[in-house]
Formats: structure tokens, sequence, C-alpha cells
């Protein structure tokens, strides 16, 4: 199997993983340790895939965050000012993770398989929870913001699903499905697409960088940008239809059969 191949398997992987619970940055590391890809710079691609994924939810959410832009710059609207402000609260805390635990997080992606299993585990049992809790109807306030963008710095853990347990931390606030859902997808835009520009920059200044490297990225790139536009748009329904309980069982699954195996 050709690299572009590889990469463009894992851009697939990482597209819908990053919607779908389960984990895009745990089956980033599974396949590569598999296919021996990305051993040189793993957080490169990772923030790549990421920033691809991220330009998916643009796309998908672009009347919402017009909305968004045009009430708050607009006509002044508070609802969705506060929305913005929310937004921003939620993403406090995967800064803070981020500025002051750069070098921490980069260790965690070495030589992660097991620790990736086990965090899969943990992240269907908390999706299998999740199925058997009532549909809420609450709305997203500053306080549950807070909460919910705790729950995302948590998700920074290889094998964590971001989304998963992002959208679990919402519904056990009793937040309604769908507004969970939409919540979750578009708090990760600020932190990822600013770190992102900026590591991508840091890191492609590495000269041990090669043109070979390079063209894989790209190829993973694009492929995770057009994956994520499916999954993203399918996730939404899952969520609404409350079939979280299916994806716990994969985590599991996925889970220990790779602490078994690898």
């Amino acid at each position: 199997m050709t690299e572009e191949i590889k990469y463009f398997i894992l851009g697939l992987i990482q597209g819908l993983a990053e919607f779908f619970p389960i984990s895009s940055s745990g089956h980033i590391i599974l396949y590569s340790s598999i296919m021996g890809i990305a051993e040189k710079h793993p957080l490169l691609l990772s923030i790549t895939v990421h920033f691809a994924t991220t330009l998916s939810t643009v796309v998908v959410y672009r009347d919402r965050i017009k909305d968004v832009l045009i009430g708050v710059f607009k006509h002044r609207n508070q609802n969705q000012t506060n929305f913005v402000l929310q937004l921003i609260i939620s993403s406090s805390p995967i800064l803070f993770v981020g500025l002051f635990f750069r070098n921490n997080i980069e260790a965690l992606f070495d030589n992660a398989t097991y620790l990736v299993c086990v965090m899969l585990v943990i992240t269907g049992v908390v999706l299998m929870l999740t199925s058997k809790l009532k549909a809420g109807k609450k709305k997203i306030n500053f306080g549950s913001a807070f909460i919910i963008g705790i729950a995302q710095a948590l998700a920074i853990l290889p094998g964590i699903s971001r989304s998963g347990l992002t959208i679990a931390t919402a519904v056990y606030l009793k937040i309604d499905r769908k507004s969970a859902a939409e919540f979750s997808f578009l708090m990760v835009l600020m932190p990822i697409i600013g770190v992102s520009l900026i590591e991508i920059y840091l890191l492609t200044s590495d000269s041990s960088l090669s043109n070979i490297d390079m063209v894989a990225i790209v190829i993973a790139f694009f492929t995770s940008f057009f994956s994520g536009l499916f999954a993203c748009k399918y996730m939404i329904k899952i969520v609404q239809n409350n079939s979280l309980n299916y994806f716990g069982y994969y985590c599991i699954l996925i889970g220990v059969f790779f602490f078994l195996v690898l």
C-alpha cells in the first residue's frame, strides 16, 4: 500500500471519527501504529486533519454562523451576543490547557496505544449511560457552557471522544439534544482554528519535513474535509434519535480488541 493511500484512509477515518463519538485522535493513533505512518510528526498530522474537519463544520453550519455574526455586529441582538460569549467561555478551559500544558499534550501522543484503548472503553461507557437519559429541554447558558468546555478540555486525552463527551455532558445537564449537538460542533471552531494555524506554521517550518510528508498530509487534509461534511450532517440526526449507545458498544469493542492484540 502506497503512502498516499495510507494517508487517504487516515483522512477518511478522521473525517468520520471527528463527528461520530468514537475519538478521532484515538483512531488516528491506532491506525498510525498499525500502518507505521506519521511517526516523525504525529502532532502535525493530528492538527492538520482536525483543522480540516473544523472547516467542514463551518460549511455545514454556515447559515447559523452567518445569522450569529449578523445578529451580533449588525443588529446588536442580545441572544446572539450571549451565544458568542458562551462559545468563548466554553473555549477557555481547553485554551488554558493548551497554553500551559503544550509539552505534556505532545507527550500524550507518543506511544499512546494502550492509553487510547483504555480511554476508548471509558468513552463507550459514557455513551451507553447517556443513551439511557431522557431528553431535556433546557438551552445553553453561561454556566453549562463552561462545564461543557471542561469536558472538551478533558477530551484532549487521546481515545476520549470530544464530540461524545461534550454532547454527553450537555445531555446530562438536560440540554435538548439538537442544541447539544450544535453547541458541541461550534464550540471547537475558535480554539481549533487559532491553535491549528499557529501549530501548523511552527511545525511546517521544521527543516526535517520532507516533500513526501507534505503531499501525504495534504491528501489527508482534503479527505478529512469531505468525509467530515458527510459525518457532521449525519451525526446531528443520530443525536436527535438517541442512538449513541451503538457507538458506545463500538468503542468498548475496539478498545478491548486492540488492547489485547497490540
